[in-house]
């Protein structure tokens, strides 16, 4: 039978970054594991800290009854009190598991809260570059994905996102610290948009919810602090995962916080928790569920990632690569350098030009800005270190052929 069509396009493009992520595997089966500098996926090789092992073995031999079973649709009660004191914390706002639902990560929380949102042809706004798969979440539900451009320096530009607002707008999708620049919002920038959503609300009788994306939340430098979501506007919803700040992406696991002041909360909570049943999620895993409401004050060493960040910068620079530095998260967002086809579609040429140098990034077209590459450095430092000759050559082959 013929596929449906929107998915048979996206097999042509948005399965661009799984596949190359499989290409690094027969890579390194042809040319060694040491040979191959595979920085395309953001998959996390820090391993989880210490205490997750510890509270998952005592929970794994635990024998009540029940606990493998179906809970709530919106997850455990407990986990749900436990989350919500950490939230609580982060977001400056008093929260409790009422305004809480547990979710198989910020993926499947983000599908769970445009299904709950989204008519056909509702608009969601987000900033350029942005995580390659909003656009298919969005379109899941019938909605329509508006690009608006970012500064610059990849900050929030709240006269943009004014410009783009119109009254089939239901949302804004913000993601700090950012994949793929990692860029951290401030509270200034956060004020702004606030005060924007906030007009356009009053003008049209709905303000458009604004769903944060925070996965690397706690995976930050130099001292620096995400900027409170909840607390800086009305009609927010912060959707997160354990996926990074705890190494556990396999795991699926995260949830779904709504501001206390948002409007008509509880009709919204208990929508997302419907979603969550009708999508098929069902509830989020109970075992992990039950592990990480131990788990509020654990995080992985971020400063492993400090330090290849650091090491990565150093060998970008010594090739002659621009980048954007990143405040956190894991990733390297870089200009493609001049050269053997500098318009700004080159970035597949040269993501190419690079793989055959054995070095795998991800071309900045897949989050909407060509021109750029995408490198992921959450990968052993000794990678990224072997990976120096192999950057400079290919660097200095692609400028000479331009």
């Amino acid at each position: 039978m013929p596929l449906a069509d929107a998915i048979r396009e996206a097999l042509g493009s948005q399965l661009t970054i799984r596949r190359m992520f499989e290409d690094g595997i027969a890579l390194k089966k042809q040319h060694g594991a040491d040979n191959v500098f595979d920085f395309s996926i953001g998959n996390p090789d820090v391993p989880p800290p210490p205490e997750f092992y510890k509270v998952l073995q005592k929970l794994v031999w635990e024998e009540e009854k029940g606990v493998h079973g179906y809970m709530p649709n919106a997850g455990f009660t407990a986990v749900r009190e436990a989350v919500a004191k950490k939230v609580s914390a982060e977001q400056g706002v008093a929260l409790d598991g009422s305004h809480l639902v547990m979710s198989c990560g910020a993926a499947g929380g983000l599908n769970v809260v445009l299904k709950a949102i989204l008519n056909p042809g509702d608009e969601v706004i987000v900033p350029k570059p942005y995580f390659v798969e909003y656009r298919p979440y969005v379109a899941n539900f019938g909605g329509r994905l508006i690009e608006v451009e970012s500064s610059a320096d990849f900050d929030l530009d709240s006269r943009a996102i004014k410009a783009a607002l119109s009254p089939k707008t239901k949302a804004v999708i913000i993601n700090s610290p950012h994949n793929p620049t990692g860029r951290v919002y401030s509270a200034t920038s956060l004020a702004a948009l606030a005060e924007v959503l906030d007009a356009h609300g009053r003008t049209h009788g709905h303000a458009p919810y604004l769903i944060a994306d925070e996965p690397y939340r706690e995976i930050v430098y130099d001292g620096l602090e995400v900027p409170p979501v909840l607390s800086a506007y009305s009609q927010s919803i912060v959707v997160n995962s354990y996926s990074k700040n705890l190494s556990l992406p396999g795991e699926r696991i995260g949830y779904i916080a709504v501001s206390p002041a948002i409007d008509s909360r509880q009709e919204l909570v208990n929508a997302f928790i419907y979603t969550t049943r009708i999508l098929g999620f069902v509830n989020a895993p109970a075992l992990m569920q039950r592990v990480v409401a131990e788990l509020s004050s654990a995080q992985t060493d971020v400063e492993v990632y400090a330090r290849r960040r650091a090491l990565f910068t150093a060998i970008l620079d010594e090739a002659g690569i621009n980048y954007a530095r990143p405040e956190g998260a894991f990733f390297l967002f870089c200009q493609v350098p001049n050269g053997a086809g500098a318009a700004v579609s080159s970035d597949y040429a040269f993501t190419e030009h690079l793989r055959n140098n054995l070095i795998l990034g991800v071309p900045g077209s897949l989050f909407a800005m060509p021109g750029w590459v995408r490198f992921a450095y959450c990968v052993d430092e000794k990678i990224i270190a072997a990976s120096r000759t192999a950057f400079v050559k290919a660097v200095a082959d692609w400028k000479q052929a331009g």
